[in-house]
């Protein structure tokens, strides 16, 4: 081995010890650590209420039903929740849980008239509002909207976080795969819709960036404890999938990804027409530049089915979920968020 090498192989060798020791010391990793309680609980579902000295603008999130929210409060210095409080946002959470096999027969209806509706009912009494502020992250922005669509008179406003409303772009990543699978086969045969299944789906998506450049970026950040227990808590969000009630599953593929009948006008949750045009709350709607998940088409889409005047929206740089972890999307939007509520409500 040529004298120029040696050093490097030494020095690689060197961080692997050290990443190892690290490892053996890192017992586990915390997430979601700003302070909350539950105010609210039924089945899976709870409601949290993420607590702060001083009061605010009051705001439900509502998430995604794939993956777990803690993204949005991943560590101290790191939290979009922490972020919208500290610009002056009382914020209240929906944590969907872990669906089972119990949860099978769980559809939209049960989602948004049931589910949804309660924690809205429920935050409107504790923050003693006729109406609340909704803000919904990727799918729960697609089910925020449909919510304010059947139930404008209890939304204030509506904030959506790249959630997708056009689902037959031509950069859309996910219909061709959601619209390839035998999906009633697979819930079928699990019962829901299998969690590990969709984060695989979501690697695949971008195979070298998720599943092999990280980890040569591992390897130099080993001997690093801050960078790896941060790489640490990625991962640990990355493959906790819960699964997908098998109902609700079913009928968001059909209506949304092969059918797109937001765009068509002929969406019913529930045995009830989603007229987006009915909505009378001011609209917030943010998308990231270089989202793979919801291309930015397929959010902007949003203006052409709402009133207008109610609409505004924000494009910003980031990916789909470094929008609500990185440094410079923390510094900005969660104040462009609060600077607009203040505004409008």
């Amino acid at each position: 081995m040529s004298s120029t090498k040696q050093p490097e192989l030494e020095n690689f060798v060197s961080q692997l010890r050290k990443g190892a020791t690290l490892l053996k010391e890192i017992q586990s990793v915390d997430v979601g650590t700003s302070p909350r309680e539950v105010v609210f609980q039924e089945d899976k579902l709870q409601l949290f209420h993420y607590l702060a000295e001083k009061p605010g603008i009051p705001v439900l999130v509502v998430y995604s039903l794939v993956n777990r929210p803690y993204i949005t409060d991943l560590q101290p210095g790191r939290s979009f929740i922490k972020a919208l409080q500290d610009k002056g946002l009382d914020v209240y959470l929906i944590d969907w849980g872990y669906p089972d096999l119990s949860d099978r027969y769980t559809n939209l209806d049960d989602y948004l008239n049931d589910y949804i509706d309660r924690c809205v009912d429920e935050v409107a009494h504790l923050t003693r509002k006729n109406k609340v502020n909704l803000m919904g992250i990727c799918q729960g922005g697609t089910m925020s909207l449909c919510y304010a669509a059947l139930h404008p008179k209890k939304v204030a406003s509506l904030t959506l976080l790249v959630s997708p409303v056009d689902f037959h772009t031509s950069d859309n990543l996910l219909t061709p795969w959601f619209s390839s699978i035998q999906i009633e086969t697979v819930i079928e045969n699990n019962g829901n819709f299998p969690g590990e299944a969709l984060a695989f789906l979501f690697r695949s998506l971008k195979p070298f960036q998720l599943n092999r450049k990280k980890y040569v970026d591992l390897i130099e950040s080993l001997d690093d404890r801050e960078k790896l227990e941060n790489f640490l808590r990625m991962e640990r969000w990355i493959n906790d999938s819960p699964d997908l009630a098998g109902e609700a599953f079913l009928e968001f593929n059909r209506d949304f990804f092969i059918e797109n009948k937001l765009m068509s006008g002929k969406l019913e949750i529930g045995n009830m027409p989603i007229n987006t045009q009915a909505i009378t709350c001011p609209i917030l709607n943010i998308y990231a530049q270089q989202d793979h998940l919801v291309p930015p088409d397929s959010s902007r889409a949003l203006k052409e089915i709402v009133p207008k005047k109610n609409y505004t929206e924000i494009e910003v740089p980031g990916g789909h979920i470094g929008i609500f972890v990185s440094g410079r999307s923390l510094k900005s939007i969660p104040g462009k968020i609060s600077n607009w509520l203040k505004e409008e409500v």
